[in-house]
């Protein structure tokens, strides 16, 4: 028995070191090796446990410390700055992180060498323009921002997003206490039926609405399509979603060429330069991922904005005098795009909740061959993450991070180091849609409400999205 136990006893650090350089010896080595041989080296850092990888170190700050920051924070002390790189292995897969501008610029700039990649394309559409890529890209792309940038494009936005969204605060007015995030995503939602094919509130949408959060739930799932699988129910509600929109199409093929009434119709009559058109399944992938990119990222900067606005008395204020300067020009009439675009102190506002906001953590991108960069070598193979959210709280960026103050936005910042919508030629074509869906929320909000938190030292949580624990509970009511 004490043999035995000698055994195991020696074992279990023999164990437990090899768990924990397993992925180094698997990943780093022999990427090292054939690093040296070019006089190259990989970015410092550690690969964690066999198939888990650094998920716990991660989870453990995001999750459990709720202080994500210092995920990025814990390296740059353990390893040092270098350029801006780590290596690491998160989410089944060997990474290197990037977190500095200038190293993120690189990456943007290469796309040939990091190609963007979805997780679980299937879900939004081989055909998106998050998924396609070199010249279908430049295609589609060009197609998307003539569809929705426009000022004509935009001023049909402005007009359609108005009704909905004042006659939802009415309600939140009349209800007196709300949970801020549940009403925020039922108004985007239709708001985004409508803009993007006129569909009206009702059943229809409704069961779009939950057919909608079937499948970003499976976005973030395992790629596991069985009965009872996150996965599974989010390409069920996929094929669903597909029949609702192709029997839209369907029913307008019969319109004339002139008629435009929502982004539906823009991409189905949008030429390009030798006056092609995009295909019935372009069309249904791309309303597919407009709705993935608009519907929860307007919904939580909606959110933020109310949060951070409940906190900041005087940047209400300011906002506040702009708008009702604004009002009292249109004499009870909606605003418009251009009244928008000379809303100079709400466009602060707007910029500054963006990027306190943080949305999107960060992005994926794959490196399809080795590439050296300042005497580092990122591997063929492995996955680049672009840590957005470290970009827009890390002092060197901007003073003061953690404060909202838009009168930041008074001189323009750090090159590169704003890229809340990513960066490139991928960067986001949805980004006015945000922009000015939250500046005609701000409008409204500030010259006819307001708004008390109800749980005003409310924790943070910061998976899937950051967002304070209570949803923004407030006291909501006219002014």
């Amino acid at each position: 028995m004490g043999a035995w136990l000698g055994w195991i006893l020696g074992l279990i650090p023999l164990l437990g070191w090899c768990l924990w350089w397993w992925n180094e010896i698997w990943y780093a080595w022999p990427a090292n090796r054939r690093c040296s041989d070019a006089g190259m080296k990989l970015p410092p850092g550690h690969m964690g446990f066999p198939f888990f990888g650094e998920i716990f170190t991660f989870l453990w700050y995001f999750k459990i410390r709720r202080r994500p920051d210092e995920f990025i924070n814990s390296k740059r002390r353990k390893y040092g700055d270098g350029v801006g790189m780590y290596r690491t292995h998160l989410f089944g897969r060997p990474s290197i992180i990037s977190c500095f501008p200038s190293v993120n610029k690189f990456v943007f700039r290469a796309e040939d060498t990091f190609v963007n990649e979805w997780p679980n394309v299937d879900i939004v559409g081989m055909n998106a323009l998050g998924t396609v890529q070199g010249k279908a890209h430049a295609r589609l792309k060009s197609f998307i921002l003539n569809a929705v940038n426009r000022p004509d494009a935009l001023h049909r936005i402005a007009a359609l997003a108005q009704p909905r969204l004042v006659a939802a605060l009415e309600l939140w007015a009349q209800k007196g206490r709300i949970v801020t995030y549940q009403e925020a995503k039922k108004v985007t939602f239709e708001n985004i039926g409508k803009l993007f094919a006129s569909f009206e509130p009702g059943p229809q949408l409704e069961k779009m609405d939950r057919l909608f959060d079937d499948m970003l739930k499976g976005m973030r799932a395992q790629a596991i399509n069985f009965p009872g699988t996150a996965y599974h129910r989010a390409m069920q509600a996929r094929k669903k979603v597909e029949e609702i929109f192709r029997g839209e199409l369907e029913k307008r093929k019969s319109r004339s060429e002139e008629t435009v009434t929502d982004l539906m119709d823009e991409l189905r009559q949008v030429k390009d330069e030798e006056g092609k058109k995009l295909s019935h399944d372009e069309v249904l992938d791309n309303i597919v991922g407009f709705v993935f990119a608009g519907y929860e990222s307007t919904s939580l900067a909606s959110v933020w904005a109310i949060y951070y606005l409940a906190k900041s008395p005087n940047v209400l204020k300011k906002l506040r005098e702009e708008n009702m300067s604004i009002s009292q020009n249109k004499k009870g009439e909606f605003i418009t795009s251009e009244d928008i675009s000379n809303m100079k102190y709400t466009k602060k506002v707007v910029e500054e909740t963006l990027r306190m906001a943080n949305i999107s953590h960060f992005l994926f991108r794959l490196v399809k061959k080795d590439i050296d960069y300042k005497g580092y070598r990122i591997p063929k193979g492995w996955k680049v993450l672009l840590w957005l959210r470290y970009l827009h709280t890390n002092p060197e960026n901007f003073d003061d991070p953690m404060c909202f103050n838009p009168d930041r936005w008074n001189e323009s910042g750090k090159p590169e180091a704003y890229q809340v919508f990513g960066g490139g030629s991928r960067i986001c074509p949805g980004n006015m849609l945000v922009r000015i869906q939250l500046s005609i929320l701000l409008h409204h909000l500030s010259i006819g409400y307001k708004w008390e938190l109800l749980n005003s030292d409310a924790d943070f949580v910061y998976l899937p999205h950051p967002i304070p624990a209570d949803q923004v509970e407030v006291s909501f009511s006219k002014l």
